[in-house]
């Protein structure tokens, strides 16, 4: 019976092997995802030999507190990027999702930023969010409807909405927000920040989602042979299509914790972001060929990308350098990452 079952089901055969290439790719990758874990081990003691503070709560959690808007763009970089997909837009998403949503709630005077007022201000959360939601939600139709080039097209994307969010904050500061949206930049629950808390948790569900939801694991097929798993039965637009609104809305929600920490938006909030999450992510073992990396090797370069800047910060290293760092990280995890991926090809 099963001999019959693969010959007249090619598509059920296909999606075996992907199946068991997908596993066999995440058991090769827990060693990759556990890469970072003696660099960090490395930071910590050359912080501690810095300075002595380096390992005091305070500095830990200010470390952990000034990740956490960083961390949720590289979740969603690391998701798309999975996929075989990359989206650019979303540093232009943590700045112009929380500026619509203050735009329609805030009203017009009493303030230096005017805003249309129409909404309650209870609904500044829900609106960012959905704004987020929309605007991936494009990405999706440009990208895989029209089939547009990914990298022009978020691109494109990235300079529009950045050329928004500068004219409806009137290229200022906006200082006066509604409570319910700085209230989780601000909280602290169990004796530490809130927004620390809730990244662990999107994290948790990330990584879960990529380990055994049907979906989740999809991602990796997808990205390693999008025409395999599109045989196989996955639906190859419709998964990557919820991927890009996924990674949209958790930059817009990254946005609301930023907004909250700093109790202002930016006119320039998110600028030059991008090349932090992919050195973050790309470090973290995440593909940018697609198909290969995972949510926790992510979150490794992102705390050793904090660290890097923490260290150098108590050393007294001007912050000045930290742009030539970022850009110097990016080009060896390149190379690393080129050398690995064709060992792994050949």
């Amino acid at each position: 019976m099963s001999a019959t079952t693969d010959v007249t089901d090619p598509a059920a055969g296909v999606a075996g092997s992907t199946a068991e290439d997908s596993r066999r790719g995440l058991d090769l990758g827990r060693f990759r995802e556990l890469s970072l874990i003696p660099a960090i081990l490395v930071l910590g003691l050359i912080g501690f030999i810095v300075s002595p503070a380096f390992l005091t709560a305070d500095n830990l959690i200010g470390v952990a507190q000034q990740s956490t808007e960083l961390s949720l763009l590289v979740l969603a970089t690391a998701l798309i990027l999975i996929s075989g997909r990359m989206d650019l837009s979303l540093e232009s998403t943590i700045g112009v999702a929380p500026v619509i949503a203050v735009w329609l709630v805030l009203p017009t005077s009493g303030a230096r930023f005017t805003g249309l007022g129409l909404l309650p201000e209870w609904t500044a959360i829900p609106l960012c969010l959905l704004v987020g939601a929309v605007i991936g939600a494009v990405n999706g139709f440009l990208i895989l409807k029209l089939r547009l080039n990914g990298f022009i097209v978020t691109l494109g994307m990235l300079t529009m909405l950045r050329g928004l969010q500068v004219a409806l904050s009137e290229g200022q500061s906006i200082v006066e927000l509604p409570s319910s949206f700085t209230y989780l930049g601000k909280a602290s629950w169990w004796g530490a920040p809130a927004a620390i808390w809730i990244c662990v948790v999107l994290f948790a569900l990330g990584s879960a989602a990529l380990a055994w939801l049907r979906h989740g694991r999809a991602l990796y097929a997808i990205g390693g042979n999008a025409e395999a798993a599109r045989t196989a039965g996955i639906r190859v637009d419709r998964i990557v299509w919820l991927v890009l609104i996924t990674g949209s809305v958790l930059a817009a929600f990254a946005g609301i914790l930023y907004s909250g920490h700093y109790g202002s938006i930016s006119a320039t909030q998110g600028s030059g972001w991008i090349f932090q999450v992919f050195a973050a992510t790309v470090i973290g073992g995440v593909s940018l060929n697609g198909g290969k990396g995972s949510v926790f090797g992510a979150l490794t370069g992102v705390l050793t990308l904090q660290l890097v800047v923490n260290v150098m910060t108590l050393a007294g290293v001007p912050p000045l350098w930290n742009q030539f760092l970022n850009g110097a990280i990016i080009i060896v995890a390149l190379i690393i990452s080129r050398f690995a991926s064709g060992e792994q090809q050949e």
